[in-house]
């Protein structure tokens, strides 16, 4: 089969990085043998279509066993669990109909057995040629071959999930998890911590790689629905005293929407339903139609039908139907179906014992792996045999390089050389201290005094003062307030004020309040436009000089100063340096899975003060549920470019644009989409075509880095900050790379993945590399270097800061019935006081 290859969609790799020390790294990528046996799509249809997800592969199995060594010809296919079936050679035939029968596994006692029969067609689709994928495995640049990887991926997933099923993988994803792995976590409320693996094969400059990574999730836990309710509830009586809070039933409602049971009241018979929602009335006081026309309460139902008498009759049921055919179900005869994800938001405590899971030191998450990958037996396994699949029982060691941290420079000639990743601003000024002139502090905790509070704003005017921040002769205002006076006593602070500026609001928060902390944001940015700054009441117990001197940093940085800049540009900005240079970053955040109506959040960020490029202005913007791409991008450059202008005094003669939020499957739709936009802005400004590099920065990936050598690790574990890696396991023939710019604190360091895909500025590899690590350093919020470069990183926290905006609209994904459209949501505007400053950081 002939493949024709257009021209190169992206740039290709200029060379390989040189700069830093060489060092070895071990990556949890385990190299493929593979063997062209002839792949082939079928398409299978199911009839009737299976309405539950694990039976189509239910039904596929059962067929394979009934028929492999006959009418299949001894082939095993591989399953993607829905239409496609895939095989190593040939089948005998074109076309085939079977019928299968699947057994109830709980059948119940004879006569009442429950066989479903389904007529399954094969038919035979296409063959997936591997010649593309072989052509970029020998350096060829062509587009990734999907198909070819997807079979591949296909067939290493039915391996986990049919050569493993002792082990009762639930799969989500490209992960499989199990409560076999290690006992769960209980995180409370009803919800388990499971652990699991991630696999994915992937094209490398070295072959193919299985891509092995530690995984772990949040799973409904099973049992008596009751119990679940009551956990949610944090109810010790069960529910034996009914639920007289219609508030309570607003919680439940949206923990249950979704969730699959099974019911208990008919023996071996164990029906699964998806709970729809709550009924409004009780068990006692819910009546129905039956068919013969008589309507009887459901209380009354099950005991004359089943023989049961309901304990808990006070409680509304489940509506396990439709709206024009509803089932009713007591809750009291419901399991939760076990093996079911959790894909609501976890609470900070959930949080916090979910990380217990995730956060594993380096050396454990390695060992984890090399388990997962030797109890898994690829090369053992029969369908590996059949597609002629190898994999390497080894992670990959690879060359890496550790790059050196730029030299920063305070206030004054005061220089400092960040260690580790890290440095301290002990006896440094910052660079241009922000003026605060009138400032105010809203105490939210009830065990603050206001003598207390008084000291505490006193000791952070010294720090800033110490720091560099302008606070001589601030004048300070004190009030008290509870969470649900945040609006009336932030209009107060304002209308005190008159007709003076205030510079800052500092607000003491209790805990770690989302709702309270975003109530103030939405309300400060948004509504009064006032520049504020939260401090927990631990934090301001101790009051530790770090904690005060971190403070300061973000104050300057909020209010206009710059906190450091580089003591050598040349160095430290290569090929920035050369001409006027604007920087952008933007980053689109999505809603939560189960939220099928809010809005997804576009920001985009562009520095402003070539050549320091430490301060950036910001536009953030509600668009389409899901939409991926930068709607409205091209004015949003022109804006950002024209303040670059004005606030630079000179026009930027080339442009770098980090861009997060963007998958593999996406660099194509940006390229001809988004690329364009930011080029027809410059247009129309300058009347030039515009020298872009545009780089996409990917966090959501599973690359993990070991250090090899004690001599080359952090204190963590970690890989060094600075470890670059763009050998062996990025892409065949396109320029990208691996960079942990960043020291690790807690559990296994993630490195960005950065790739680029447009170059007029002929970039090298060690200048782009240099350039993403030394930007590292400048995030102004902390003196530690961070994981992604600072504008995207700025990106991503306006668009989170922009998701709170948003908090104080109602849940209205679920209030909204089926096939209702969503009423727009608009994005509250940001007040002009605080637009072009950086009120996010």
């Amino acid at each position: 089969m002939d493949i024709s290859r257009a021209e190169p969609m992206f740039p290709g790799r200029p060379g390989f990085g040189r700069n830093g020390q060489v060092c070895l790294v071990r990556a949890n990528h385990f190299f493929v043998g593979l063997v062209d046996k002839g792949l082939h799509q079928y398409d299978v249809t199911m009839s009737p279509e299976p309405t539950m997800t694990g039976v189509f592969r239910a039904v596929m199995c059962t067929l394979v066993k009934d028929h492999q060594s006959t009418t299949l010809g001894g082939r095993l296919p591989a399953y993607d669990g829905r239409k496609s079936l895939y095989t190593a050679g040939e089948l005998p035939f074109k076309t085939k109909e079977f019928e299968v029968t699947l057994a109830d596994k709980n059948p119940g006692p004879p006569g009442q057995r429950r066989e479903r029969k389904f007529k399954v067609t094969i038919k035979h689709a296409t063959l997936v040629s591997l010649q593309q994928l072989q052509m970029l495995m020998s350096g060829i640049p062509t587009d990734i071959p999907a198909q070819a990887l997807q079979v591949l991926d296909i067939v290493l997933r039915d391996i986990v999930l049919n050569e493993r099923d002792d082990m009762g993988f639930v799969p989500v994803g490209r992960s499989f998890f199990s409560r076999t792995i290690k006992d769960p976590i209980q995180l409370g409320q009803g919800i388990e911590g499971w652990n699991g693996f991630y696999q994915s094969i992937r094209p490398t400059q070295s072959g193919l790689s299985l891509n092995i990574d530690m995984s772990s999730t949040a799973f409904v836990g099973g049992g008596s629905l009751i119990d679940f309710i009551a956990e949610i509830l944090n109810r010790k009586d069960h529910l034996s005293r009914g639920i007289q809070n219609e508030l309570d039933y607003v919680k439940i409602k949206k923990a249950l929407r979704g969730l699959r049971v099974e019911v208990t009241h008919r023996g071996q018979m164990r029906r699964k339903y998806r709970i729809a929602g709550l009924t409004k009335d009780s068990a006692r006081e819910l009546r129905f139609q039956l068919s013969t026309g008589e309507t009887k309460t459901v209380r009354d139902y099950f005991r004359e039908t089943y023989k049961l008498q309901l304990r808990y009759d006070f409680l509304r049921c489940l509506q396990v139907g439709t709206e024009q055919k509803p089932n009713y179900l007591p809750i009291e005869v419901c399991n939760i179906v076990p093996g079911q994800r959790y894909q609501k938001k976890l609470d900070d405590g959930q949080v916090s014992k979910m990380m217990s899971i995730a956060c594993q030191h380096p050396a454990g998450r390695e060992t984890s792996i090399r388990k997962s990958v030797l109890e898994n037996k690829y090369n053992s396994a029969k369908r590996a045999n059949e597609f002629g699949i190898e994999v390497d029982s080894n992670p990959t060691s690879v060359q890496a390089r550790v790059l050196p941290a730029p030299m920063l420079r305070y206030h004054g000639t005061a220089s400092c050389h960040p260690e580790n990743g890290a440095w301290n601003m002990r006896g440094k000024k910052v660079v241009n201290g922000a003026k605060v002139g009138i400032w105010a502090c809203v105490n939210f905790c009830n065990e603050l005094t206001e003598d207390q509070v008084r000291i505490f704003c006193g000791k952070l005017s010294v720090m800033s003062s110490t720091t560099g921040v302008n606070f001589n002769g601030a004048k300070l205002k004190i009030f008290h307030a509870r969470s649900d006076q945040v609006e009336a006593k932030l209009r107060e602070v304002r209308q005190q004020a008159g007709n003076m500026k205030i510079d800052l609001v500092l607000a003491i928060l209790p805990n770690k309040n989302g709702s309270l902390y975003g109530d103030i944001k939405r309300i400060c940015e948004t509504d009064i436009g006032l520049m504020s700054q939260c401090c927990l009441l631990k934090n301001v117990e101790k009051s530790s000089p770090q904690f005060l001197a971190n403070v300061a940093l973000k104050i300057n940085a909020k209010c206009g100063g710059r906190n450091s800049v580089f003591s050598d540009i040349q160095v430290s900005l290569p090929v920035v340096w050369k001409k006027p240079t604007i920087i952008f970053g933007a980053d689109v955040t999505h809603p939560s899975a189960l939220d099928d109506t809010a809005p997804s959040i576009a920001s985009v960020v562009a520095s402003q003060d070539w050549p320091e490029v430490t301060k950036y202005h910001g536009d953030v913007h509600a668009q389409g549920h899901r939409v991926e791409l930068i709607e409205g991008l091209e004015g949003i450059v022109k804006k950002l470019l024209l303040s670059f202008e004005k606030q630079s005094k000179q026009k930027p003669q080339q442009l770098i644009f980090y861009r997060d939020g963007v998958s593999e499957g996406q660099f194509r739709k940006v390229l001809e989409d988004e690329i364009p936009l930011i080029e027809k802005a410059w247009k129309a400004l300058y009347s030039q075509k515009p020298a872009i590099t545009f780089i996409v920065v990917q966090k959501r990936h599973h690359t993990r880095l070991f250090p090899s050598d004690g001599k080359y690790q952090d204190n963590s574990g970690n890989v060094m900050p600075g470890t670059v890696v763009d050998r062996q396991i990025c892409h065949p023939t396109e320029f990208d790379f691996f960079l942990c710019s960043h020291a690790g604190i807690k559990g296994t360091s993630r490195p960005a993945h950065y790739h680029v895909l447009r170059d007029d500025n002929n970039f090298s590899a060690d200048d782009l590399q240099s350039l993403t690590n030394n930007l590292c350093y400048t995030y102004a919020s902390c003196t530690r270097s961070v994981s992604t470069a600072p504008p995207a990183y700025y990106a991503h926290k306006l668009a989170f800061r922009a998701r709170f905006y948003l908090g104080q609209v109602p849940d209205m994904a679920s209030e909204i019935s089926a096939g209702s459209a969503p009423p727009p949501l608009m994005l509250p505007e940001i007040k002009d006081e605080l637009k072009s400053h950086m009120f996010y950081c």
